[in-house]
């Protein structure tokens, strides 16, 4: 009897795949894995591929290790606008029998090719996405829905905190003037009301060209007298010309504010977000 009994307990856990089985997701860049975690909770198995904050997102390439867990992933979610275009690639050249989602983010908030890729500085972003993934995951787990849901309550209640900075500091300093080595900020700069300075100087070095000789100037201009709070730095990205702009910027005691494209490993998207929000705050109270 009691053999018979454990043998029909251990048929029921096989069976009950919400249970034995975590959701398999693939993020390419971490904080879209944070947002995935937070959501999933203890059904879920993130694996980010761009993880390290150190380094250049635009040198990586795709390694065995990488390969295998985008296959393997139900749910694989990516940036998008052409940001992270060895994603696409690589899915196009695999099977996608096991894939429940692949999510574009920029194509889930509305953004187009050719825009700027930086979504995950739009505040909206995170939310649309926590919610999407909450969706997703009860399709695959539904027996896991309410559980599900009640992570994307408590993550939309916690965001309200970002939502809360922006404003304060959007009420009390309007239309700051601010400048930054590359459009990485954009989104976050529009929403914060922040006037962005020398836009197309931006983008070039973005996209990996040369300023022309107006532009440098231009841009020098601002620093040197002073027309701008804030230099948004891209801490991961960086060659002659922005490490010159770093310089420039302490010499003439312009308040600096490092950003990045990959979210450190011992934050989660929510608390990463507060933290840079808050550096801008003081960065505000020391002017």
């Amino acid at each position: 009897m009691f053999f018979q009994r454990t043998i029909y307990i251990f048929s029921l856990l096989l069976c009950n795949t919400s249970f034995s089985t975590p959701i398999m997701v693939c993020s390419a860049e971490n904080f879209y894995g944070s947002v995935a975690e937070m959501i999933g909770g203890k059904f879920v198995k993130v694996t980010n591929i761009l993880s390290n904050p150190d380094a250049d997102p635009h040198l990586f390439s795709i390694s065995p290790k990488i390969a295998r867990a985008i296959t393997n992933a139900r749910v694989v979610i990516y940036n998008g606008a052409d940001y992270d275009p060895w994603m696409i690639q690589f899915l196009a050249a695999q099977p996608s029998n096991n894939k429940l989602a692949v999510i574009d983010v920029a194509k889930l908030i509305g953004v187009k090719e050719g825009s700027n890729p930086h979504v995950w500085y739009n505040p909206q972003t995170f939310p649309v996405l926590a919610k999407f993934l909450a969706e997703k995951f009860s399709v695959i787990q539904p027996d896991n829905k309410s559980y599900f849901e009640d992570n994307l309550k408590s993550f939309n209640t916690r965001y309200r905190v970002v939502f809360s900075l922006i404003d304060n500091i959007k009420f009390n300093h309007p239309g700051t003037p601010v400048i930054a080595t590359e459009p990485v900020f954009g989104y976050m700069s529009d929403a914060l009301g922040f006037s962005m300075e020398e836009k197309e100087f931006q983008w070039v070095i973005m996209n990996g060209s040369e300023p022309s000789p107006k532009m440098k100037a231009d841009f020098i201009n601002k620093i040197k007298k002073k027309k701008v709070k804030i230099l948004f730095y891209n801490n991961q990205v960086t060659d002659s010309t922005t490490k010159d702009i770093l310089s420039l910027a302490k010499q003439n005691n312009i308040q600096i504010v490092g950003i990045s494209e990959t979210m450190p490993d011992n934050k989660n998207v929510i608390e990463w977000l507060t933290s840079e929000l808050d550096e801008i705050e003081n960065a505000m109270k020391d002017k």
